[in-house]
């Protein structure tokens, strides 16, 4: 069998070179290095599971958190479902593996870093973010939680593509046929948010129609 071509950062499109187009990731967050003087505020630390990738994080409580239950996140993650933490590009200070970082974008399956594109560990694969355009989905189990007050703070919102389910999860929390906001509602979804979605496209269509007249 043929060894993996898949290495870190420095040979996945770059060439190792510090200059150029392709290499301005390590100038821009969320992989820019925080300088002292910035007073990065340490609130979580988290780490891939062979250690060499680690960071820190600096806001109590993530923007958003959610379940997804798309079929690209149960095959890359190997799992029914991916937990996902969305947080602002300049929240994250990573402190270690820079360098061994891997990228993967999902649509033209290149490893050059192009967005929105999956980061992993190059050496365990350990998934360790979604970097989007604006933002980054962080994987919770990757941090250090060291309280079951700090673990709260990362509780879901909602489910996302829960259609594609493989499992039944009767939490009670919204569930989104595809994305949040913007597809249906099904299952054990409250009520009262059904009831809102409802009205909200109500009000759109009003909207529409008296744009019309």
């Amino acid at each position: 069998m043929a060894a993996s071509t898949y290495t870190a950062n420095g040979e996945n499109g770059d060439l190792g070179s510090t200059e150029g187009e392709l290499n301005q990731w390590k100038h821009r967050a969320p992989y820019r290095v925080h300088d002292k003087a910035e007073h990065f505020k340490v609130r979580y630390e988290g780490s891939c599971h062979c250690g060499k990738v680690q960071y820190q994080l600096s806001r109590e409580k993530p923007l958003d958190a959610k379940y997804c239950h798309c079929t690209t996140c149960q095959k890359i993650h190997g799992a029914p479902f991916q937990w996902a933490a969305v947080f602002h590009k300049d929240d994250i200070n990573f402190t270690g593996g820079i360098h061994d970082l891997g990228w993967y974008e999902s649509s033209e399956k290149t490893c050059v870093h192009k967005l929105p594109c999956k980061v992993s560990c190059a050496y365990c694969r350990t998934p360790i973010m979604d970097e989007g355009r604006n933002m980054i989905l962080l994987f919770p189990t990757l941090i250090n939680f060291k309280s079951p007050e700090d673990r709260k703070n990362f509780d879901i919102s909602c489910h996302m593509f829960y259609s594609r389910r493989v499992l039944d999860i009767n939490d009670g929390k919204p569930k989104w046929t595809g994305l949040n906001d913007s597809s249906d509602l099904i299952a054990d979804s409250p009520q009262d948010a059904v009831n809102e979605l409802k009205r909200k496209r109500q009000e759109e269509e009003e909207n529409k129609d008296n744009d019309k007249k």
